[in-house]
């Protein structure tokens, strides 16, 4: 992995933790309303799968989607001011926690409707299709929406037809409190896959490389024309299903070992100072220590200073972004008046008249 890829990932899971963890506070002081689902435990899936895509390549997610927005590059001030219901966040505060979206990013939106995002991505797969271009859908989902009558009709469609959408199912075992043994008889969900000729595999989702190699492997697949593919990555959220959601349905021992492969953890582990001691050069003998020394030097290792000013560096974005929402207006009525009646395509849009 070189240097710079591997700066991404570290810089962009530790945003992701600390933006939502600092959410999670905002909440708690009642700057944020409505639900809010919070994504700690789940970054590698977000961080690998979007660094794997490329900029012309279409997402969309869940309602658990602040990270996914950030890592595809929209700024942290307008998430967290959206997330605020502000007329400066993405979608001028009328979305919220559960609906960001932004056309430029290609980021087609979080759904808070489970198994809205299949019908979804199957449509702009075809599109892209009519148009033969190099261009692929990423449709994420959790593992309790593969009871979804639209789950199996997308899957079906995409095979039919050869669509470029790569199916990412961030599987966290639980749909909100019921675990996945209790609500599907199948609990492996890349095995449904094959229902419907769908190339499909299970992979360790608290891996940010493994994440990442295997999208590329898979978005290659599907550029060279080899239609739709499907990828689990096992996970596991370390919050409850919402802020509402204390999560005590889950063993302790089970989250307690679940937090022993924080994903975040690991990818400081990889980042972290790499080089040989005398001991291992001298074990791998004269004649290797040349190679062993560049490849500690090529594989992009990181002292803890290096990673300490990064944390600094994301304590600061977060904190710009808590106080630009905070300073953001409201939205009006008139907004959501322009909101409701954009006349897009031309439409004629009719209004009933009213008597007393």
């Amino acid at each position: 992995m070189d240097r710079d890829t591997l700066h991404r990932f570290l810089y962009d899971m530790l945003l992701a933790r600390a933006f939502e963890e600092r959410a999670a506070q905002e909440y708690s002081n009642g700057n944020i309303a409505g639900f809010l689902h919070l994504y700690p435990g789940e970054e590698a899936v977000a961080v690998g799968v979007i660094h794997a895509a490329e900029p012309s390549d279409y997402l969309i997610t869940t309602y658990r989607e602040h990270v996914h927005a950030l890592v595809r590059g929209i700024p942290a001030r307008q998430v967290m001011a959206e997330l605020f219901g502000r007329r400066d966040g993405i979608c001028k505060g009328m979305g919220g926690s559960m609906h960001l979206f932004d056309k430029q990013c290609r980021f087609m939106g979080g759904y808070a409707i489970v198994g809205e995002t299949f019908p979804v991505a199957t449509g702009i797969g075809y599109s892209i299709a009519l148009r033969d271009l190099p261009e692929a859908v990423i449709c994420f989902f959790g593992d309790g929406a593969v009871n979804q009558g639209t789950f199996h009709e997308a899957l079906n469609m995409a095979s039919l037809w050869n669509l470029p959408v790569l199916f990412v199912c961030e599987n966290n075992h639980y749909q909100i409190g019921t675990e996945i043994h209790r609500h599907s008889a199948v609990v492996d969900v890349y095995k449904r896959a094959c229902a419907y000729n769908i190339p499909a595999e299970k992979l360790d989702g608290m891996d940010v490389i493994n994440v990442y190699e295997a999208t590329r492997h898979a978005l290659a697949k599907i550029r060279a024309g080899n239609g739709p593919q499907l990828l689990e990555f096992e996970t596991y959220r370390f919050r409850g299903h919402s802020m509402a959601d204390a999560g005590n349905y889950r063993p302790r021992s089970e989250v307690s070992s679940q937090a022993s492969r924080d994903p975040v953890e690991t990818v400081i582990h990889e980042a972290g100072i790499g080089y040989p001691s005398q001991a291992e050069i001298a074990a791998a003998g004269p004649d290797l220590v040349d190679q062993l020394v560049c490849h500690v030097s090529a594989t992009g290792h990181f002292n803890e200073q290096h990673i300490e000013n990064v944390r600094r560096e994301i304590d600061d974005v977060v904190e710009d972004a808590v106080q630009f929402a905070l300073s953001s207006p409201s939205p009006t009525l008139q907004d959501a008046r322009d909101s409701l009646y954009c006349n897009r395509r031309h439409e004629t849009l009719l209004e009933a008249s009213h008597h007393d």
